[in-house]
């Protein structure tokens, strides 16, 4: 069921201030998380010759920026506060309300992100395409659920079943071109991450 303005507004703030409040802790949390699976399946999709103009949805505290800018390409972060990123220029946006440049981006990284957008706001999932190009990848690593969605704490989460993941993002006009379950070498019932890269249709 469609979300009015003003309470998409409060998801998109809550959510923040609970990130915001809890940022040294989860910047603790996530020092050693590794993306580097995440961000070689995007680029090995990629098309054309490098570097790439590349977007890191709601960067935070997390270390895709740097590390997609120490492997020689041209990234930019959107988030819902300002942040200092070590020379990457952050966007001070939410990923609800974004108002990204056409044709600007060659690709998207997602990490764990898009599980705080409402389930119906996918339907116009433009959210994690970079405007026009055609050619844009988008890599998404979002965790397994059996169809929670609501306020986890002070947080908005949705939870989804893999198979129901797949038809909302596909119904936004994107293409599935991998798909895998993290973290790697753990049995299925232990990887409560699934990673997926799309390209848009």
């Amino acid at each position: 069921m469609p979300l009015g303005p003003e309470y998409l507004r409060t998801i998109a703030a809550r959510t923040l201030a609970h990130q915001e409040q809890h940022a040294p802790s989860y910047r603790e949390g996530t020092r050693d998380h590794d993306v580097s699976q995440n961000i070689a399946t995007l680029l090995q999709h990629m098309t054309g010759p490098p570097p790439f103009d590349l977007l890191d949805f709601d960067c935070g505290p997390r270390c895709g920026l740097h590390t997609i800018k120490a492997l020689g390409h041209r990234i930019d972060g959107p988030d819902g506060a300002p942040r200092a990123q070590g020379g990457c220029e952050v966007l001070e946006q939410s990923i609800l309300q974004l108002e990204l440049p056409s044709q600007r981006y060659d690709g998207v990284f997602a990490d764990a992100v898009l599980f705080h957008v409402p389930r119906y706001r996918h339907s116009c999932c433009d959210n994690c395409s970079p405007a026009d190009s055609q050619a844009a990848c988008c890599s998404v690593p979002t965790p397994r659920g059996d169809g929670q969605e609501g306020w986890n704490g002070e947080r908005y989460s949705a939870f989804h079943a893999s198979p129901t993941w797949r038809a909302l993002v596909t119904a936004a006009a994107f293409d599935e071109l991998e798909h895998f379950y993290r973290p790697p070498g753990l049995p299925i019932e232990h990887q409560p991450w699934l990673a997926s890269v799309w390209r848009k249709s």
